[in-house]
């Protein structure tokens, strides 16, 4: 049986990898990718602590990060569709304005 610390280390890593991603990335698409890193190694953090303390709140948890993730998804691509269509790039350093 593989100890639970494995686990938190390796959400830690993700979560850093994702944080890095988001922050050097210069495409919304990348940044959307590293944000939906970081949100899988919260779950696996939480599914690691539920093993730990033997208790279901962490599988709750998880399950609304996921819905949270897929709502986060949708909505995030509907939008980069949207700006590709007025601007023609994705990139973050074109990206400067609010208004179209």
């Amino acid at each position: 049986m593989v100890p639970y610390e494995y686990y938190v280390v390796l959400s830690a890593l993700l979560m850093v990898l994702g944080l890095v991603g988001v922050i050097i990335r210069k495409n919304i698409i990348a940044m959307l990718i590293s944000t939906e890193l970081m949100l899988n190694a919260v779950n696996i953090a939480f599914v690691a602590f539920d093993f730990k303390l033997q208790e279901v709140a962490g599988q709750v948890f998880v399950f609304f990060i996921l819905t949270i993730a897929a709502a986060e998804a949708a909505v995030g691509l509907g939008l980069i569709m949207a700006i590709y269509r007025m601007k023609k790039d994705v990139s973050v350093e074109k990206l400067t304005e609010l208004k179209f």
